[in-house]
């Protein structure tokens, strides 16, 4: 399994619970070979939470990856027609960006280069983390999954007691799910048991 020669982007947005579950797999795209482009919104550049701040995730980012993070979307624009990517990554993808995104709407750094993305034809990979994927952003989630190049990391409800409408990516899967999705496939099975009891 290797990477060697593609272009990934790797878009994160404001789930700041899931970065640590993240960071690594950015990590493996690396060790694969890929030339990894991050990609951030303004809610991970400029907030702080109890999960760190926002500066903190930018330098672990630019670490792992050797390329300063794109964060404005004139910045990220490029990456459609002049610099284009082999398959762009947005995750964490949050319920509020995937409803943007589900709906058209540039926004964000990371929303602009999905776009850009999509427009040359290629892959773009969702790991979706949001609290109500089988609650009002479903019909989002459902039109992402029904439209072409638009590929999910494997997910399933995190827990079905205190969130019963929350669905978070297995991340450890994002790997396989992007060689996938560059040869046109869903890495399956997409909808899997992830709950706790």
């Amino acid at each position: 399994m290797s990477l060697s020669g593609k272009k990934i982007g790797f878009g994160m947005t404001g789930s700041h619970c899931t970065y640590d579950a993240v960071l690594p797999e950015v990590e493996k795209l690396v060790q694969l070979g890929a030339e990894v482009v991050p990609v951030v919104t303004y809610t991970l550049a400029n907030t702080n939470t109890r999960f760190g701040e926002g500066l903190e995730w930018l330098e672990k980012i630019e670490k792992i990856t050797g390329r300063k993070v794109i964060a404005s979307i004139v910045d990220a624009e490029p990456l459609g027609p002049k610099e284009p990517l082999d398959c762009m990554v947005i995750a964490p993808l949050t319920g509020n960006s995937m409803s943007k995104f589900a709906n058209a709407l540039t926004d964000s750094p990371v929303l602009m280069a999905a776009k850009a993305t999509l427009r040359n034809s290629k892959p773009v990979v969702l790991g979706i983390s949001t609290n109500d994927a089988l609650g009002l952003n479903g019909i989002n989630l459902m039109k992402l999954m029904a439209a072409k190049n638009i590929y999910f990391i494997p997910f399933g409800q995190d827990d079905i007691h205190l969130k019963p409408t929350s669905m978070v990516a297995q991340m450890d899967y994002l790997s396989e799910t992007v060689i996938a999705a560059l040869g046109n496939k869903q890495y399956q099975p997409v909808i899997i048991e992830r709950y706790r009891q």
